[in-house]
């Protein structure tokens, strides 16, 4: 249940996305266009559905492909260095450009070779029109596609192609519906200076986005520079800038002087507000669940008599954790305990919000505390093994010299799964007990720890 709704919910996202999309300089002002021309079309309703589908089915394609790389691929994407870099300075760059510092587009050639299909007329002609859209738009649209991508880099297999469908399904609701009922055309807001100031709004917030991928860097290697502080404040100063913006108190070059305040300038100036200060509590240690996903989460580092604290992990709401199945079992046998095995990630949006919305409800806290001895693997840990204790897998035959390598060659091999969270229960003499389980309601959760007594 709990992993339904954590795909509806990213499925909600790549939707509002969409729609957000649908509003931005480099397109809007085309649908009054597109929609005459499917008004003068016979059967023009039926082409309209037909291109708002083809819109729909572009974006799943990207999805598509982006799916059949292969898991390893996806993890690839969301944990080694190279490409969260790589999406950080990217998302700065159209973080600019949609500021209106230059404008981003694909070659020309590119963009007249697809619009050149478009005028071969039928249903083909059709389909390429819409293709010329999805290229067009590439400046507005890139952000937001790669942004998906990564989300979905975090999740499931299948979810590239989900995310896609979903981000391409406003196209497909709003051209299809303006083109079969036209008139609706008149109740749209004119385009003007508006749309800049929502384009800016988006480059903003994609600042705000870049700096996830450099603290996805920063916990997996280490480097301590990015706490969870760190990153709260600069996103609340980011947001709090888009709400002065929003309320005219910061302008741009571009921008026109605010005569007016609409209720929806001030709804939306508030709204950022409240968000900022939502964040602001999270400076002193409050809990935020609805950003558990993105933000690094709360961790300290507890003791345990009799163990050196280089066996032992930071975890969240004062756990203590083993970094090392091998230790976290040898101590469950010292004092009679059940292991509880978490393999978790850096990157894994799904175990930052369990740690946040399960692990703190103080029924499930005190039977980890006091019931369970835990072992937390992080599989994206790219901390190098001792040369000894590098080794060759059994399971793929690849080099293992990672501990996060490690890590996830255990889950692999022994217990045949390669998602996370993933729980394992494991008794005092190493044996399985009852059924592993992934991410999960509170409910799931507390009769998966219960288990152990039976």
């Amino acid at each position: 249940m709990q992993t339904s709704q954590s795909l509806l919910s990213f499925l909600s996202v790549a939707f509002l996305a969409g729609l957000a999309t649908i509003f931005m300089p480099c397109i809007y002002p085309i649908m009054p266009m597109t929609v005459s021309f499917f008004t003068k079309q016979t059967n023009g309703k039926s082409k309209a559905l037909f291109y708002g589908l083809s819109i729909m089915l572009i974006f799943g394609l990207i999805g598509f492909l982006t799916m059949i790389t292969g898991a390893s691929f996806l993890n690839f994407i969301s944990t080694h260095w190279i490409p969260n870099l790589a999406f950080f300075i990217v998302f700065i760059v159209f973080g600019v450009s949609l500021l209106g510092a230059f404008e981003i587009v694909l070659p020309h050639n590119w963009v007249n070779k697809v619009d050149g299909l478009s005028d071969s007329g039928g249903w083909i002609g059709i389909f390429f029109m819409a293709l010329t859209l999805v290229v067009v738009s590439f400046s507005c649209t890139a952000p937001f596609v790669g942004s998906l991508l990564v989300m979905a880099a975090q999740g499931e297999v299948f979810r590239p192609l989900w995310g896609m469908l979903a981000f391409g399904l406003p196209f497909a609701i709003v051209f299809s519906s303006l083109a079969m009922f036209p008139q609706w055309l008149k109740s749209l807001p004119k385009s003007g200076g508006w749309m800049n100031e929502m384009k800016a709004v988006m480059g903003l917030a994609e600042f705000a986005l870049a700096l996830k991928f450099l603290s996805n860097i920063d916990q997996t290697y280490h480097f301590g520079l990015i706490s969870r502080t760190t990153f709260l404040i600069c996103w609340i100063l980011i947001f709090t800038f888009v709400a002065f913006y929003i309320a005219g108190i910061v302008r741009l070059p571009k921008d026109s002087k605010i005569k007016k305040y609409a209720p929806s300038r001030l709804f939306f100036t508030g709204l950022f507000l409240v968000f900022s200060g939502y964040m602001a509590t999270g400076i002193f240690g409050k809990s935020l669940p609805m950003l558990s996903g993105i933000l690094p989460p709360i961790e300290n580092i507890g003791t345990l008599e009799g163990v050196s604290a280089d066996k032992l992990r930071p975890m969240a709401h004062g756990l203590v954790g083993f970094s090392d199945y091998e230790d976290a079992l040898e101590y469950a046998q010292k004092v009679n305990k059940p292991v509880l095995i978490d393999f978790t990630g850096y990157a894994c949006a799904n175990c930052r919000k369990m740690e946040e919305s399960v692990w703190v409800k103080p029924e499930i806290l005190a039977k980890l505390k006091n019931d369970f001895v835990i072992a937390s693997l992080y599989v994206d840990d790219k901390k190098e093994l001792p040369k000894p204790k590098q080794y060759i897998s059994k399971y793929d035959d690849e080099l293992k010299s990672t501990v996060g390598d490690k890590n996830m060659d255990l889950e692999i091999s022994k217990f045949n799964n390669n998602a996370q969270p993933f729980y394992v229960l494991i008794s005092p003499k190493g044996e399985q007990i009852g059924s592993p389980i992934g991410y999960c309601s509170l409910s799931e959760f507390s009769n998966f720890l219960h288990f152990s007594k039976k």
